[in-house]
C-alpha cells in the first residue's frame, strides 16, 4: 500500500504522518528531511546493526520490509513498525527537544552556590539522592551523618547528626516522603521527612557492613544486600517502631552491590571476584538457598571468548559426560520463577587478569546495565555498558541465557584507589556521569547523544566524552542526576557536595 498510491484520498494523505507527499508539499523547511529520516531510523554510522536489527525482526511472523526511498519503506505500515519500536516522534514528542537536552547539558557547570560542606563533622561523602519530586538533595556521609538540601536554593535543611553508629552508605527513596539509609553498623533505618527528629524503625538483620538498597513498588519490599553475602527482604507494609518483617532472600560470596530493574523483574549482583550474577523473573517472595544453584557451588572455571556471544562469558562450563540440563536451576525441577544465570563480563584489558565489579548501575528503561570494574592489580579501572539481550536463538546449549554484551566502554583515571566510585544515568538514559579524578565526566553513546536502542554498534565501541568538569579539591566518590532538573551532584572524599547546573 503505497503513501501516494491511486484511489487514495487526498485529505487522508495529508494527514497521515511522515509520508512522502507531505515532504514534497513543505520544501521550504530545510531539515524537513533530513528530521524525518532520522526518526525513521537510527542516527549515526555506528547504528548500522540496530537499522539491520529494525529491518529484520519479526512482527507477529512477518518480515519488515526495509525503509527506502520508495515503495514498502514508504507505507503506513512501516509507518506503524517506526511507531512500534519507538522510533517516531508521534510516540515520543520530546524527540525534538533532545538536541536541545545535549546543548544544556554540555554547558554544565559549577553552580556559584554549590553546598559547602566542612570536613570536620561529616567526613567524605559516600553516596547522593534526590527525592522522585527533586524537592530534596540527600547526603551520605563517613561520620554516621545524613544531611538534606533544597537542591533549587542550596539552603540547607536538616542535619541527622547520629543516623547511624558507622560509616552512613547507601539512601534510597520509598516515596516523596519516605526514604531508608543503611550504614557499617549493620542497621537500616526508615525516615519520615515530615518528622526527622528521630527514626520512623531501625531494622536488624545483617551481620555485616550494609551496603546498599533498592525497593520493589510492586510489592513494597524493600531489599538490602551486605558485605556478609546476604540478600534481604523487608516488608514495610506491615512495619511498626520495633522495625518489620524480614527474611533472608539470597546469599553468595564476595557481594558487592545488588539492583533491581525498573520493573522489578530481574536482580544483578556483583562481586569483587568479577561475577555478575543476574536472576530472571524475580519473585522476591521465595527465599533461595545458595546449595539450590549448583554453578554457584563450582570452582571458577573462565571460559574462552570463542564459544560465548557478545562480550559476555558463562562461568559455567560443561565438563565431560555432565548433563547440560543440570547447569539451568530452572532445568533442575525447581520454579521458573528465579532463575539464575552466572557471567563474567568481559572487560576491555582484563581479558587475561581478574577483575573486581565495584559499581553496579541499571539503565532507568531497563535497557543496560552500568558497570566500573578495576582491575584484581588495581592498576586499571573501566566503564562498561552491557546490554541486555533476549533474542533466544543465538544462545549456545552451555549457557542457557547469555543475556549481556558488551557495547560501550571507557578508560577511568584510576585516582583513589580502594575506594568505590558511584556512577549513574540521567533520567532519560542518554548520559552517564562518571567520577573522575577531582571531577565528573558525562559520557554518551554517541556525539549527538542518542539513545541507546538507536546507538546500537556492530563492534565494542568508546563512549563518548560530552563534557568533563573538574570542581573538587579531593577524589569525587559519588555522582547523582536530578530526576526533575537539568541539575547534577557529586560528592567528594574530603566531604564537598557540588552542584553542576547549565550555564550559558
Amino acid at each position: 500500500m503505497s503513501s501516494g498510491g491511486p484511489g487514495e484520498d487526498a485529505e487522508e494523505r495529508a494527514d497521515r504522518p511522515h509520508s512522502r507527499a507531505s515532504e514534497r508539499e513543505e520544501p521550504s523547511e530545510e531539515d524537513s528531511d533530513e528530521d524525518e529520516d532520522a526518526a525513521a531510523r537510527p542516527p549515526g554510522g555506528a547504528c548500522d546493526s540496530a537499522r539491520v536489527w529494525s529491518e529484520t525482526r519479526p512482527v507477529t511472523g512477518e518480515r519488515v520490509p526495509a525503509s527506502s526511498s520508495g515503495g514498502g519503506g514508504d507505507s503506513l505500515f512501516s509507518w506503524i513498525w517506526n511507531r512500534s519500536i519507538r522510533r517516531g516522534p508521534v510516540v515520543d514528542p520530546c524527540r525534538e527537544n533532545y538536541r536541545t537536552m545535549t546543548s544544556l547539558y554540555a554547558s554544565m557547570n559549577p553552580a556559584a552556590d554549590s553546598v559547602n560542606l566542612s570536613t570536620q563533622t561529616h567526613g567524605a561523602v559516600f553516596n547522593l539522592e534526590y527525592s522522585p519530586d527533586g524537592s530534596v538533595l540527600t547526603v551520605a556521609c563517613e561520620q554516621t551523618e545524613v544531611l538534606l538540601f533544597d537542591p533549587v536554593s542550596s539552603k540547607h535543611i536538616k542535619t541527622l547528626v547520629e543516623a547511624h553508629e558507622d560509616c552512613v552508605n547507601n539512601i534510597r527513596f520509598l516515596d516523596n516522603r519516605l526514604f531508608a539509609t543503611c550504614s557499617d553498623d549493620t542497621t537500616i533505618a526508615l525516615w519520615d521527612l515530615r518528622k526527622l527528629s528521630g527514626k520512623v524503625c531501625s531494622l536488624h538483620g545483617h551481620a555485616s557492613w550494609v551496603k546498599n538498597i533498592e525497593y520493589d513498588t510492586h510489592t513494597r519490599l524493600l531489599v538490602t544486600s551486605g558485605f556478609d553475602g546476604n540478600v534481604i527482604t523487608w516488608d514495610t507494609n506491615r512495619f511498626t517502631e520495633d522495625g518489620c518483617p524480614h527474611k533472608k532472600f539470597f546469599h553468595t560470596r564476595y557481594l558487592m552491590r545488588m539492583r533491581l530493574t525498573p520493573d522489578c523483574s530481574r536482580m544483578l549482583i556483583s562481586t569483587s571476584s568479577g561475577y555478575l550474577l543476574i536472576l530472571h523473573d524475580l519473585d522476591l517472595t521465595q527465599s533461595l538457598e545458595v546449595g539450590s544453584y549448583r554453578i554457584l557451588r563450582a570452582r571458577r572455571t573462565p571460559l574462552n571468548t570463542d564459544g560465548s556471544p557478545s562480550g559476555s562469558r558463562s562461568a559455567g562450563v560443561l565438563r565431560h559426560g555432565q548433563d547440560i540440563n543440570k547447569l539451568h536451576p530452572h532445568r533442575e525441577g525447581l520454579s521458573p520463577r528465579n532463575s539464575l544465570e552466572v557471567l563474567t563480563p568481559e572487560v576491555p584489558g582484563e581479558r587475561e587478569r581478574g577483575n573486581c565489579i565495584t559499581s553496579l548501575q541499571l539503565h532507568p528503561k531497563g535497557w543496560a546495565t552500568l558497570l566500573r570494574c578495576s582491575s584484581n592489580t588495581d592498576d586499571q579501572e573501566w566503564t562498561c555498558v552491557y546490554e541486555f539481550l533476549e533474542d533466544s536463538s543465538s544462545r549456545p546449549p552451555v549457557s542457557p541465557r547469555c543475556s549481556l554484551r558488551l557495547t560501550h566502554y571507557i578508560e577511568e583515571a584510576n585516582v583513589g584507589r580502594g575506594y568505590i566510585k558511584e556512577l549513574c544515568f540521567s533520567p532519560d538514559g542518554r548520559l552517564i556521569c562518571s567520577p573522575y579524578g577531582y571531577g565528573v565526566r558525562l559520557l554518551a553513546f554517541d556525539s549527538r547523544c542518542g539513545e541507546l536502542a538507536d546507538c546500537l554498534p556492530t563492534q565494542t565501541s568508546v563512549l563518548t566524552e560530552v563534557r568533563s568538569i573538574y570542581s573538587h579539591s579531593d577524589v569525587v566518590l559519588t555522582s547523582k542526576f536530578s530526576p526533575t532538573h537539568c541539575q547534577l551532584a557529586s560528592g567528594c572524599l574530603s566531604g564537598r557536595v557540588a552542584l553542576y547546573q547549565p550555564h550559558f
